[in-house]
């Protein structure tokens, strides 16, 4: 199972909104048994939010933002980019109306299929809906 990184900013940051919500999320899918895959892609858009305040939040500093990455490196199964997504990144662009910001969804399915990988953990179903003819969205929320 792929996982976004909208699941592991506010399980960094106590007094993130959705704290509790995230950690548990994160807790049920190492406890599931399944591969737990995240890309450098996440690793760059984490880097980016933990480290620039939030309203919540003062950043992290750099040097324990640089640690968390090493953690989920680790941890999790890094997808590499490559040709291939980019492949699957232009397919899915002729495919579905995606711009701006929406590239960057794009790019985590492309990332996704071109590794096998169908399922998504992910804060973010609203948005990555247009894409559910080619994964499993998974809700972090366990009764929605």
């Amino acid at each position: 199972m792929f996982l976004d990184t909208n699941l592991f900013i506010p399980a960094r940051f106590d007094a993130a909104p959705a704290h509790a919500l995230a950690r548990a999320a994160l807790n049920r899918a190492e406890r599931s048994g399944e591969v737990l895959r995240i890309s450098r892609q996440v690793m760059r858009e984490y880097l980016a939010a933990a480290t620039r305040p939030q309203a919540w939040s003062a950043p992290l500093p750099m040097s324990r933002a640089l640690a968390d990455l090493s953690w989920m490196e680790e941890t999790y199964e890094v997808l590499e980019d490559g040709p291939e997504v980019m492949d699957r990144l232009a397919g899915l662009c002729r495919e579905i109306p995606v711009g701006g910001k929406q590239v960057h969804d794009a790019n985590i399915v492309a990332t996704m299929l071109a590794h096998g990988e169908r399922r998504l953990l992910t804060f973010n179903i609203r948005d990555f809906r247009r894409f559910s003819a080619h994964i499993e969205l998974v809700n972090p929320e366990p009764d929605a």
